[in-house]
């Protein structure tokens, strides 16, 4: 914002004594938008290293077929660690044997850093 000149000062007490206040407020000068600042709050809060949920229950269900998807599904994604919940212990042991080549089909389907582990749950 620039320095007012004096001119812009002669002006304002002008305007001031004429109108006998001053000039409003501007109520919007501070205002922002949510979709302004949103992303620089998720980053402080440590949220922006995540990914969108539905891309990540598209490359699940991608990588893994349809039987396997609907047995299982993406929780969360946390410092790197995806946690898949299964609806079976047996489905459990079953992906846990495949965890190195799953994880490594996951990383290229994603194209991305983000999903460095997988962890799986029964619930």
């Amino acid at each position: 914002m620039r320095k007012p000149s004096a001119h812009d000062l002669i002006r304002r007490q002008i305007l001031r004594e004429w109108r006998g206040a001053d000039e409003p407020l501007d109520l919007n000068a501070n205002v922002h938008r949510a979709g302004e600042v949103i992303g620089e709050i998720m980053r402080l809060a440590g949220l922006a290293e995540g990914m969108e949920e539905g891309r990540l229950r598209e490359i699940w269900s991608s990588v893994m077929g349809d039987f396997v998807a609907k047995c299982s599904e993406p929780v969360s994604l946390k410092r790197g660690c995806l946690t898949i919940r299964v609806t079976q212990p047996a489905m459990r042991f079953h992906l846990e044997q495949m965890r190195g080549s799953l994880l490594a089909k996951i990383q290229k389907a994603a194209a991305n850093n983000k999903i460095q582990s997988l962890r799986f749950s029964v619930g």
